[in-house]
């Protein structure tokens, strides 16, 4: 084209779509950015800042419930839900300014409302506006995936996206998934007064975990009263008098009543709808848009991030992504940057907190990779005690021939997603045990962890025929 309105068209204004947005603004281009619904997508109205916003009243009910543990007379417990919702769409609208209209048009983004429409590969359709743009960023998203099970259409059910609507707390609620939304979500129900069933068809909680992870995690959940059924595949529902979810299992047909039903068994790209085939844009069978190793379509000025792209439907993933697809449809005719998915962090915010980076023993057995594990039980530092949270364990994976390469870790207790950050760094900057080892960590503190479990790799690792010859060595000194 002889003209362009514009050097990139941004579509979705969530994690991916805004960084993208503001890297493209801040190197001077004209960027526009387009949402059909609410700008911070996901991540601020349905997903992570209103559950760990619930997560945290929960957390603060249950610890009122422990008030003799610490010192402190006991109280009544009494959440109320209506005004722990209230505190949720309050603690949105108060983070909503960092990702509005008003900021991103004073830092240099147009910002357009309307359902995007890629005509061809230079053409976005907003309505009746026809923008000419240099290159596109297509960060659409993604949402809850329902599962075609008999009945479903007939059930009121609720999803991560419906869910903040309640306004009265379910007495009975069934949670149809134990990934990390489904987890997430049945704790903090239940530590605000709901009956919860977790409903997994699985063998356990936390499927991309380890076994000993899962292990620790259900066995908190049944002391917070959620009953936890795994290996229950959920076949029917039925609401005859009442909602049941009807389930198979290898004893036989189980049927679970409920008041409600929150469905959390993962996430679907939002790529139907948008004609992507028709501009040649091969999509996976997941539904995700197939990019390259610099974030390209098939269509090489139009890129793809976020959870419509995938392999990793994080907030972080798509705001990393996001740097990668920018500079290189911007700058790609010089140079262009090969996305880096090398150490790529994640946590499940329950509690204990599950947080890993790297490889899990699991995946170092499928991928014939032969590791040492090394552990240290959070229930033996100062404090974890001090805190009344001494439980739970960090593991870190480190090369059999006795390297200190860290291949992996993961953390289960209280902080786990803040305590990653060490190894995250670690690893991305290619530094091992031994570094962490003689690193000072404050003392009393939750980061102490970190270097005790590296002390415990460096005691398995001692080199014995060097001590013995300075056990000698001494004995001589002595003589």
């Amino acid at each position: 084209m002889a003209k362009y309105d514009a050097n990139l068209v941004v579509i979705g204004a969530g994690s991916g779509g805004l960084v993208s947005s503001l890297i493209a603004a801040a190197v001077k281009s004209k960027v526009i950015l387009i949402e059909r619904h609410k700008m911070g997508g996901d991540c601020l109205n349905t997903g992570c800042v209103p559950s760990k916003a619930i997560l945290r009243s929960a957390k603060v009910a249950s610890l009122m419930g422990r008030a003799e543990e610490f010192g402190i007379e006991a109280v009544e417990v009494k959440p109320v839900f209506s005004k722990v919702m209230k505190r949720v769409h309050k603690i949105i609208e108060t983070i909503e300014p960092h990702d509005s209209i008003e900021r991103f048009t004073s830092l240099g983004v147009e910002c357009v409302t309307g359902e995007a429409e890629i005509i061809d590969q230079h053409t976005v359709r907003v309505g009746d506006r026809d923008i000419r743009t240099k290159s596109i960023i297509i960060a659409a998203g993604a949402r809850p995936f329902v599962p075609p099970i008999e009945g479903v259409q007939d059930i009121d059910y609720l999803t991560s996206d419906n869910v903040w609507e309640l306004t009265e707390l379910p007495k009975r609620l069934v949670v149809l998934g134990g990934g990390p939304i489904g987890c997430e979500l049945s704790q903090a129900f239940a530590k605000l007064g709901s009956q919860v069933t977790v409903v997994e068809m699985m063998g356990q909680l936390m499927g991309r975990e380890d076994a000993d992870v899962a292990e620790l995690i259900t066995d908190k959940f049944k002391k917070d009263g959620i009953t936890v059924l795994t290996d229950h595949k959920a076949v029917k529902f039925t609401n005859d008098g009442g909602n049941v979810l009807h389930c198979e299992t290898d004893n036989g047909a189980v049927e679970i009543p409920f008041d409600k039903v929150l469905i959390a068994v993962g996430r679907k790209a939002n790529s139907d709808g948008m004609a992507l085939e028709k501009l040649g844009i091969k999509l996976r069978r997941n539904g995700t848009i197939e990019t390259d190793e610099y974030l390209r379509t098939d269509v090489p000025n139009i890129f793809a991030v976020g959870d419509i792209a995938g392999p990793y439907q994080f907030t972080h993933t798509a705001s990393h992504q996001a740097w990668f697809a920018t500079v290189n449809a911007l700058f790609g005719f010089a140079k262009k940057f090969k996305v880096d998915y090398r150490v790529i962090p994640w946590a499940t915010f329950t509690a204990p907190e599950v947080a890993r980076v790297g490889l899990s023993e699991r995946e170092a057995q499928e991928k014939g990779i032969e590791v040492q594990v090394t552990r240290y039980g959070i229930d033996d530092l100062d404090r974890a005690i001090a805190d009344g949270e001494a439980h739970g364990f960090i593991k870190v994976l480190t090369p059999k021939n006795g390297k200190d390469t860290i291949l992996g870790v993961t953390i289960v207790g209280s902080h786990a997603g803040e305590l990653i950050a060490e190894y995250v760094l670690a690893m991305k900057h290619n530094l091992g045990l031994n570094k962490i080892l003689g690193t000072i960590h404050l003392y009393p503190s939750m980061a102490e962890a970190n270097k005790f479990v590296a002390g415990n790799w460096k005691r398995e690792n001692q080199p014995h025929g060097l001590l013995k010859w300075v056990e000698k060595f001494h004995t001589w000194r002595r003589s």
